[in-house]
């Protein structure tokens, strides 16, 4: 029994506790997540997943946010919404918490081939993307924001897997992709 829970959680799926808010009012605090392992072997991550990563400033750490930016674009936050290479129209983002804060805008990112843009659902507290490049300096992984640009996205190999299910949520129960009432 102990191998084939051993293999389940190496191979197959990833379990989570969510421990903030950043992703709410998509995923809550304290919700444990499962995710599954297996889900980008044959294909490519797609904006709009949520996904579970090493962290890129200590990859002990693990995170679960949304991927935005995909291979090779550039996304460009402004005005309090996101706008995907040329485009003039925002990313139409429904499961946002609420409005962003106007001190979030001016980010711009040329997402390397290979590697994710991630942000939380709760743009207005979430440590993401948009500030992981900060805290490498910080941590004195670089020298200055220019070096630590690279920090601010994750490669496809961190990615752990993709969000599949919460179970013991007190609000609601992600299933594929579709929320349900909770208890």
């Amino acid at each position: 029994m102990f191998c084939v829970a051993l293999f389940l959680t190496n191979f197959i799926i990833i379990n989570a506790v969510i421990p903030s808010g950043s992703m709410e009012d998509t995923i809550m605090t304290h919700d444990r997540l499962i995710g599954a392992r297996f889900s980008y072997w044959f294909s490519e991550p797609e904006r709009g997943d949520i996904v579970i990563f090493h962290y890129p400033v200590d990859e002990k750490k693990i995170y679960i946010k949304r991927i935005i930016g995909l291979p090779g674009e550039t996304v460009r936050i402004e005005n309090s919404g996101i706008y995907i290479d040329d485009s003039t129209e925002p990313l139409q983002e429904g499961y946002l918490k609420e409005e962003w804060d106007v001190l979030n805008d001016g980010f711009e990112f040329h997402v390397p081939e290979g590697c994710y843009l991630m942000l939380g659902d709760n743009r207005n507290w979430s440590e993401d993307a948009r500030y992981w490049a900060d805290n490498a300096v910080e941590e004195g992984l670089a020298d200055n924001h220019q070096e630590a640009e690279k920090y601010a996205f994750v490669e496809k190999k961190k990615i752990l897997g993709k969000a599949i299910f919460t179970y013991f949520s007190k609000f609601r129960i992600l299933v594929h992709g579709e929320w349900y009432a909770g208890m």
